[in-house]
């Protein structure tokens, strides 16, 4: 990794120079926010992008940007996802085992954020079952899809230091519910599940790692009103000037791709498997119990957790089939 890229840095600036003709890459929820503008960096670049998205007709013209950003034989190809529902997610998965082309790399960026409580159509609580168990299902069904030496990125969020997962009661059936403990646990189990996907195909040459894109005004938190919003931001600035630590600065949606996008594309695959991302680099462990600290929590990348995860999840897909 030669040239350093940081929290200010681009999508377009980490791939800047780089053709990605000839290169596959599959995106989940790219209608809009991060996602759209990881998708738009890439075929700017030449990729060819299939985007998983949960309303094709929305996405439609939610994408145009993406399309008329197209060079160098770069490609935006929209598919059906509703990762709340298994059903749709083998759908999905069965269509493009049936078409059969190869991704180099898998960016599940779609998710959720502190919804209140529901229940997908399979009974899984919402959070999990949309940001975790989505993902889990999709991604291990096209797994014979993935290149060798390709890459899977799994978007986390500084959310996990806030709850670890709760492998006894997922789905909230035997506790009071809460939207961010949920997303919190959401988060570490995408976390996780990087960490027991980058174990078990690293022999392919796969290598897999969870990113923190950094906080930036996306529709992400469409249950917030703008009051509740700024009251996050106020809380999260108070624990972090408590901790003397400074602001957690937003960040532009371009800047909040970028870290995807490099490791995606630019990192180097050995030095980021198994590892939580954020800023363009490999994240330290960092146990303060304070939840809106810097760094990971050591639960988010714990091994033996994450085979107990990945377990459990194989269980509640098999029963809910």
């Amino acid at each position: 990794m030669t040239e350093t890229f940081g929290a200010k840095s681009t999508a377009d600036e980490v791939l800047t120079g780089i053709d990605l003709k000839g290169k596959r890459f599959l995106v989940t929820g790219v209608s809009s926010g991060i996602g759209l503008e990881t998708a738009r960096s890439l075929v700017s670049h030449g990729a060819s992008v299939v985007g998983a998205v949960r309303n094709l007709a929305k996405a439609e013209p939610a994408t145009a940007s993406v399309r008329d950003a197209a060079s160098q034989g770069g490609s935006l190809e929209l598919i059906n996802l509703d990762l709340a529902s298994l059903q749709s997610v083998r759908a999905c998965a069965n269509k493009l085992l049936a078409d059969g082309q190869p991704f180099d790399a898998i960016i599940a960026n779609a998710g959720v954020m502190a919804t209140p409580f529901g229940r997908t159509i399979n009974g899984f609580e919402v959070q999990f079952g949309t940001n975790h168990l989505g993902h889990f299902a999709l991604i291990n069904q096209i797994e014979p899809l993935l290149a060798n030496n390709g890459r899977l990125v799994v978007l986390s969020s500084l959310a996990h230091r806030g709850a670890d997962i709760d492998l006894d009661d997922p789905n909230f059936e035997q506790q009071a519910y809460d939207p961010w403990v949920a997303y919190s646990r959401s988060k570490t189990a995408n976390s996780l599940f990087a960490v027991e996907f980058d174990r078990r195909h690293r022999d392919r040459g796969i290598r897999a790692a969870s990113v923190m894109p950094g906080n930036s005004l996306t529709d992400l938190p469409r249950h917030f009103s703008p009051e509740d919003l700024q009251g996050l931001l106020q809380t999260v600035d108070a624990a972090r000037t408590e901790a003397g630590l400074p602001p957690k600065e937003l960040k532009e949606i371009p800047q909040a791709a970028a870290t995807s996008v490099w490791a995606a594309v630019v990192a180097n695959k050995d030095e980021i498997g198994g590892h939580y991302l954020e800023d363009c680099a490999v994240v330290p462990i960092n146990d303060t119990p304070n939840p809106f600290a810097d760094g990971v929590r050591s639960y988010a990348l714990d091994a033996n957790k994450a085979k107990q995860l990945w377990a459990k999840s194989e269980e509640l897909i098999s029963a809910a089939s």
